[in-house]
């Protein structure tokens, strides 16, 4: 059945910026509230990205919170429950993304890959669904932002790879574990979707190229699939590649 995402509310973390603030935009469009995170992005990004989320008619917080302390990550639901009351929808979009290889990884890369993109979003997980039992059986839905290397060794991506990897196992042992509270748990797996800063043009271009669509896509692609999951009330334990086919190869 197809759920209506009307006067819902989410917390998208990471959402002042790139895919993030995509998310947050498509949700509000949707009908859906928001509650904007961001960790370190200056007052004027928040500020536009509060704009955009506004102009469709809903309304938007933001809460800065370090998800690498519990009590600044615990600090963002209670700013949920102070101006929302309940929460339907977890994305759990923020991360970090270091260069390296296996051997002059950082013991402090690892470290924050771990934190930032498996511990937070379990951590965040915990906490949502003790809001969303509260929403008188309707449940909620979580939704996890994987990518290549959840499923594909990525060699110069090594402690991002292997925290994402694990957050795919996360998702599939949440869905497990939360059925029976009707709380949906997917994920969503993008493939190029958006130019890493400093990126040349010509290196973005290859990027797309090699995938068996031959081309990148947008933000907007792995909005819409996040959007799609939330308003679905019989998937759960998915992972949907938005990826032009660049998870198969």
């Amino acid at each position: 059945m197809k759920i209506d995402l009307m006067d819902q509310v989410a917390l998208v973390t990471g959402s002042a910026h790139r895919v993030g603030r995509a998310i947050a935009v498509e949700l509000a469009r949707q009908g859906v509230h928001i509650m904007v995170h961001y960790h370190s992005s200056d007052d004027g990004t928040v500020r536009d990205a509060l704009t955009d989320i506004k102009s469709y008619g809903v309304s938007a917080f933001a809460q800065q919170a370090d998800l690498e302390d519990p009590e600044s990550l615990s600090g963002l639901f209670e700013a949920v429950e102070s101006n929302y009351g309940r929460l339907d929808i977890l994305v759990n979009s923020a991360s970090v993304f270091h260069a390296n290889n296996l051997m002059d990884m950082s013991l402090a890369d690892w470290q924050q890959s771990l934190n930032v993109n498996l511990t937070a979003p379990m951590l965040c997980t915990q906490q949502a669904v003790r809001m969303m039992d509260g929403n008188d059986g309707r449940g909620g839905s979580i939704i996890n932002i994987l990518d290549y290397g959840s499923v594909q060794p990525w060699v110069d991506r090594v402690d991002h790879g292997v925290s994402k990897a694990a957050l795919l196992m996360l998702t599939k042992i949440s869905a497990l574990s939360l059925g029976a509270r009707n709380i949906r748990v997917n994920g969503v797996l993008p493939g190029p979707v958006m130019k890493s800063p400093g990126l040349p043009e010509e290196r973005w271009q290859q990027v797309g190229a090699r995938t068996p669509l031959g081309r990148s896509g947008e933000a907007e692609d792995v909005a819409r699939a996040v959007a799609y999951l939330a308003s679905e009330d019989f998937i759960t334990g998915a992972v949907l590649a938005v990826s032009a086919g660049e998870h198969l190869i």
